[in-house]
């Protein structure tokens, strides 16, 4: 509704937020996990099927210190758990 409200001119950001009761940092929070989190599962994946053996921790470290990518633990940890 908040987004509505600014499309169509009626008010600002400032103040709509302020009418919703939302912060500005969360009218513009857009999400990005979709593409990336399918990227993560499928390392995942593959990880497990080749190195039963590990941990979380170690497909975390083999993730960030050998192939590079720079995914935060909380969030392989999450896509981890949900597979």
């Amino acid at each position: 509704m908040a987004q509505e409200a600014v499309r169509s001119g009626r008010c600002s950001i400032k103040l709509t937020c302020l009418a919703f009761g939302v912060s500005i940092t969360c009218y513009r929070y857009q999400p990005c996990l979709s593409p990336e989190n399918a990227e993560i599962a499928d390392h995942l994946i593959r990880l497990t099927h080749n190195q039963r053996n590990w941990g979380f921790g170690l497909y975390f470290l083999y993730l960030r210190n050998v192939k590079g990518y720079r995914w935060n633990h909380k969030r392989v940890y999450r896509t981890y758990r949900e597979l």
